[in-house]
């Protein structure tokens, strides 16, 4: 069994993560580029391969959020590229401002790699979801979707989790094909206040 998620950095990892993703953000604001990483410049546990998101908040609002679910950066690097991506690229919101800047929440998940669930019908699958645990990725053809573990908390309900996630990945609410994949995994998440 692998190691929980919960355990993988220690506090002060996890803050040099959360000073990267401030620094990159910032950079971005005074230079209209990500903050350049040399992964080589940290300890060994932030040049692994691990994918991540990384989410604003403006005073409680989700203002960005962008990551990749598969690792191919080391985890410092992934952190400076979606930060700077969640504030400036984020085809839902404008770009980030320096006025919205002071009052922004930087949260970090950092994900597992993600593993099948082996379902045989919809109830089944709904019943091995892990309310609160899993992040959820939906894949049927060309649709896609995913949801992080923290989206449990505005839809605590597994059947409605599951119905939102497919409307994410332009699916009916009520969509059911043979064809149908769905895999989880978990996250370790931490993030700060507005600085």
């Amino acid at each position: 069994m692998s190691q929980r998620p919960h355990s993988e950095f220690t506090a002060a990892q996890r803050a040099i993560l959360l000073q990267t993703a401030a620094h990159s953000i910032d950079h971005g604001l005074e230079m209209g580029r990500p903050l350049s990483i040399e992964a080589a410049a940290f300890e060994a546990e932030l040049q692994l391969l691990r994918a991540c998101f990384v989410t604003l908040l403006l005073r409680g609002d989700l203002r960005g959020c962008i990551g990749h679910l598969e690792a191919h950066l080391p985890i410092v690097e992934d952190v400076a590229e979606n930060a700077y991506a969640a504030a400036f690229r984020d085809p839902r919101f404008p770009p980030l401002t320096a006025t919205e800047r002071a009052s922004l929440e930087i949260h970090i998940s950092v994900l597992t790699p993600a593993e099948p669930i082996r379902f045989d019908s919809e109830e089944d699958l709904i019943a091995k979801i892990r309310p609160f645990v899993d992040g959820l990725i939906l894949v049927d053809g060309h649709h896609r979707g995913t949801f992080l573990p923290s989206v449990w908390e505005s839809l605590p309900d597994s059947r409605i989790f599951l119905s939102h996630l497919k409307q994410k990945a332009g699916l009916p609410v009520n969509h059911w094909s043979s064809t149908l994949e769905v895999f989880r995994y978990e996250t370790e998440s931490f993030g700060d206040a507005p600085s």
